[in-house]
């Protein structure tokens, strides 16, 4: 598709080659992909460096894709839950080296598997499975279904490989945790990351919700004409949309599992948590110890397809590259996004 600049700003340090060089990438990557739109913020842990967006948020609109856009965080969210669970356990309230079971009486260690702690489901060592999310998701304006999280943790909540062995990515283990969180705090997991993580790093552009009368991006899948019925049979009803320059728009949802997925915010937003876990030694201090953000960035957990540590992963091919990241991914129908550190 054609796309064309988004409005983009830049901080100390930039210039006008570099914005044009960012923008000039975004550009290339959009059209080799066929991306309807895409939003890019850089920062260092003090100052934001650029943020800028390339094609549009809307393509039935024509509306340029803009950094003010919402979009849905998907697993992105994870890094938010388990910044809150660090925090929660830096001050006392949730032992993150505790069985869950100390928490969730009703959950019980599984006899030949073992019982997971809080730090297993963060690191996704817990041993459970990871059952593909599709239909986890409603209507923006339907009501949070209250008994979901629950059926999904009775029915995919046990371990069906040994806790604390190889790391296998889990949705579930974080939909545990976001249990956890709530039960020993006495608050829900997103009243906790409301407290903890976004009004700390005025992150006023985040939410579990779409903010009123905020700019959102429209989510498209790109499929030809004979599968959008499929499409439409795959996700909960209402979710397809209109098709637009080949594309199926996807009216606006959100996520049933906060704790996991369900964060809706900015890109502007998005870095700055993301400037947190990126900071040094030298830096000063913001939510987390240098300790804990150390703690959290350290790929310590092998897996087949990623390697984790709490919270963040990287790729076992990417080990070794020079220099050196740790990333969390958000996907799911409709979008992409992508959080990367260079510590």
């Amino acid at each position: 598709m054609n796309t064309t600049n988004g409005n983009s700003t830049s901080g100390p340090g930039t210039g006008a080659g570099n914005d044009d060089r960012a923008r000039d990438l975004m550009e290339e990557v959009a059209t080799a992909h066929r991306i309807p739109g895409m939003t890019v913020a850089v920062a260092t842990p003090d100052a934001l460096l650029y943020a800028g967006a390339v094609g549009y948020a809307d393509l039935a609109d024509r509306r340029p894709a803009s950094v003010d856009d919402q979009y849905p965080w998907f697993s992105m969210t994870k890094i938010a839950t388990a910044t809150t669970a660090m925090q929660l356990h830096r001050t006392g309230v949730l032992d993150l080296d505790a069985p869950i079971g100390n928490y969730l009486p009703d959950y019980l260690p599984h006899p030949k598997h073992g019982h997971p702690t809080t730090r297993h489901l963060l690191t996704h060592t817990a041993g459970l499975s990871n059952p593909i999310p599709v239909r986890w998701v409603r209507l923006e304006h339907e009501p949070a279904d209250a008994t979901a999280i629950s059926r999904i943790i009775a029915k995919h909540g046990t371990p069906v490989r040994a806790v604390g062995h190889q790391a296998s990515y889990s949705n579930i283990g974080y939909l545990l945790a976001g249990e956890v969180i709530a039960a020993a705090s006495g608050h829900s997991v997103e009243d906790n990351v409301r407290h903890q993580v976004l009004q700390p790093l005025s992150m006023t552009t985040t939410s579990y919700d779409f903010l009123p009368d905020t700019l959102r991006s429209v989510g498209y899948v790109r499929v030809p004409p004979p599968v959008v019925p499929l499409l439409r049979a795959a996700l909960p009803s209402g979710i397809v949309g209109h098709r637009v320059a080949g594309h199926s728009a996807l009216n606006p949802f959100l996520i049933n599992g906060a704790a996991f997925g369900g964060l809706v915010g900015t890109v502007t937003d998005a870095v700055r948590l993301a400037a947190v876990h990126a900071s040094r030694s030298h830096d000063p201090e913001r939510l987390l110890s240098h300790g804990d953000i150390d703690s959290m960035r350290t790929i310590a957990s092998p897996g087949k397809r990623f390697d984790h540590g709490i919270g963040w992963f990287r790729r076992p091919a990417d080990a070794g590259r020079t220099p050196g990241f740790v990333e969390h991914y958000g996907t799911g129908c409709g979008y992409w996004n992508a959080m990367r550190i260079y510590p």
